[in-house]
């Protein structure tokens, strides 16, 4: 009879969850058909991806459905506007939703944008912050693009393994746009620029906010179909017989080979002492074959090269590694008191998608004098960067956008030097805080989310923050030093399993400008260790935690940057999750 019984409420159970699950689908379906009757196609094109041919109709659409639609955005009526004037009302197709929204990004970001053109000064500040919103469209546009792309080339049952990506571009979109404007001097060109790209801001992050939504919808139904879609983008793979995962391709797993043994075969090789292909970076990277197949690898001996090197947009998957981050050193001494806008002072810019740095460093020797002065400025999607060094003092490391990760790297420096709106994780990184001027305080990140929906944020892992010698030499003046401070409304650290020394201030994070975005950021600590990592003296902003393992998982580089997808291909040792 118990036996009986418990099969009978075995099978009760298996029919109650194929309900559950039938109910699921139909209400995913029933969703994605009500969307899709909602959205119209938006892309036409003959393929040649350039953009010119991405348009937005004026249809009418169902203004109910649309009201519901955009009910999860943060501007609902924005959305409302943009998407009635864009959409039929008699489509089926689920895809159009993504097509729509990303669509209408391009037409206000292109319109945003354009009134820079309008902004005339005899300032020679507003002419470079205008010559730069031109640079900043064009990468925003490419980010558009290659998310309707994206779109357009995948089956629906596959856009939720894409979602990460789409909003990785659009995070960047975001980011452009800030950047467009931060480049004005304070002042009324500055709020009529402010102004021009409010809809353009308002329109990115409702197409954030879809996109997501679209996503955590379909991974709410949790079946083995759904399971096997996830798995080549997320799950630990399989290995081959020769130890590697079976998703690595023959040459990726070739380059892994070759990184293991440190001496990648490099197509060119540069050497100052002319013994080389070339006697500089520039000049390797000017002859480089244009739509390379492949990663492109540049050895670089030993030397102090004097240059300002550009790794632009069309050089990708470009690997660059040297003797050692004391041996093969790139410098420049660009800074903003001499003139040159705060993101031009890069010594070296990394733009193009997939670039890889090793055993190398990246200098800025203008010292703490000339306020802001970046040794490395990084926009490159995918970027990876092992056991180099970033030397300099204001605004170091500009990790700019897009996802980077850095791995036993040192980077140096006083105000805000690592900063930018990068998905960026530092693992095993050494974090060294030299002395400032005698008016400022130290602070190591300033991190520039603007929009809450942004995928980005900075991760440091098992790093190690220390105070170099002339900083902890107690004979000199005592200097306050800070983990960070929030140089955007949503700034996002996390700062986890890491050795804080007793230089840093019990406050652990000092304000921006009053109480500017302290009810907005995130910051949060999980695990650390040292006589700086005490949590109890914290400052007290609503934004800041102290966070549980299930919380600190987030923030992992297989969760935060789906690291598994990306990095082991370059060959970089890498930790996915915690360690503790």
């Amino acid at each position: 009879m118990a036996n009986h019984l418990d099969k009978k409420m075995s099978e009760g159970r298996k029919e109650e969850r194929r309900k559950l699950v039938f109910l699921g689908v139909s209400a995913c379906f029933l969703l994605l058909l009500v969307v899709g009757a909602v959205v119209g196609s938006t892309y036409q094109g003959d393929g040649d991806g350039d953009g010119s041919n991405l348009s937005t109709h004026a249809m009418r659409a169902s203004s109910k459905s649309v009201t519901a639609l955009c009910s999860s955005t943060d501007y609902p009526q924005t959305c409302e506007a943009s998407l009635s004037k864009a959409v039929p009302a008699d489509t089926e197709d689920p895809k159009v939703l993504l097509k729509a929204a990303v669509s209408v990004v391009l037409d206000g970001v292109s319109k945003g944008f354009e009134h820079s053109r309008l902004l005339e000064s005899n300032d020679s500040r507003v002419r470079g912050a205008v010559q730069d919103c031109q640079e900043m469209y064009e990468d925003a546009k490419g980010d558009i693009n290659v998310t309707l792309r994206s779109i357009i080339d995948h089956a629906v049952d596959k856009l939720p393994a894409r979602s990460h990506d789409m909003r990785a571009w659009l995070s960047a979109v975001v980011t452009y746009q800030q950047t467009c404007i931060d480049g004005f001097p304070e002042g009324e060109l500055k709020e009529k620029m402010k102004a021009a790209m409010k809809n353009a801001r308002e329109l990115t992050s409702n197409a954030l906010a879809i996109i997501s939504q679209a996503s955590s919808f379909l991974s709410l139904v949790n079946l083995p179909a759904r399971r096997r879609l996830l798995a080549d983008h997320h799950d630990p793979p399989l290995a081959t017989s020769d130890g590697y995962p079976s998703w690595f391709s023959n040459h990726d797993r070739r380059r892994l080979k070759e990184h293991i043994n440190r001496k990648p075969t490099p197509n060119v090789t540069v050497a100052k002492d002319g013994t080389g292909d070339f006697t500089t970076i520039s000049e390797a990277l000017a002859k480089m074959p244009k739509n390379y197949a492949g990663r492109y690898v540049i050895y670089i001996k030993a030397g102090v090269y004097e240059e300002q090197v550009t790794v632009t947009k069309k050089m990708a998957d470009v690997t660059m590694y040297g003797d050692g981050s004391m041996k093969t050193i790139v410098t420049g001494s660009k800074n903003f008191i001499d003139g040159t806008r705060t993101f031009l002072t890069a010594t070296f810019y990394a733009a193009g998608d997939g670039f890889v740095a090793m055993a190398m460093a990246f200098r800025n020797t203008a010292g703490p004098e000339k306020h802001q002065a970046v040794a490395l400025r990084v926009v490159s999607d995918k970027a990876v960067f092992i056991d180099c060094r970033m030397e300099g003092y204001q605004d170091t490391l500009y990790a700019h956008a897009h996802r980077q990760f850095y791995r036993g790297c040192v980077i140096s420096g006083t105000v805000d030097f690592v900063f930018g709106d990068a998905a960026a994780v530092f693992q095993n990184c050494l974090l060294v805080v030299r002395r400032p001027l005698p008016n400022q305080q130290n602070i190591v990140t300033a991190q520039g989310r603007v929009d809450r929906r942004e995928t980005t944020g900075f991760v440091l892992q098992r790093c190690r923050f220390r105070a170099d010698n002339r900083l902890a030499d107690a004979s000199q003046p005592a200097i306050r030093s800070y983990l960070g401070r929030p140089w955007k409304e949503f700034s996002r650290t996390v700062i986890m399993e890491s050795q804080i020394e007793g230089f840093i201030h019990t406050d652990g994070y000092m304000p921006w400008e009053g109480d500017f975005a302290l009810r907005t950021l995130y910051y949060a600590e999980y695990n650390n260790k040292g006589p700086g990592a005490a949590t109890a003296g914290r400052v007290k902003w609503p934004g800041v935690h102290v966070i549980t393992k299930e919380e600190a998982l987030r923030y992992t580089v297989e969760n935060f940057l789906q690291g598994s997808s990306w990095i082991p291909a370059t060959g970089a040792p890498v930790h996915l999750g915690l360690n503790s």
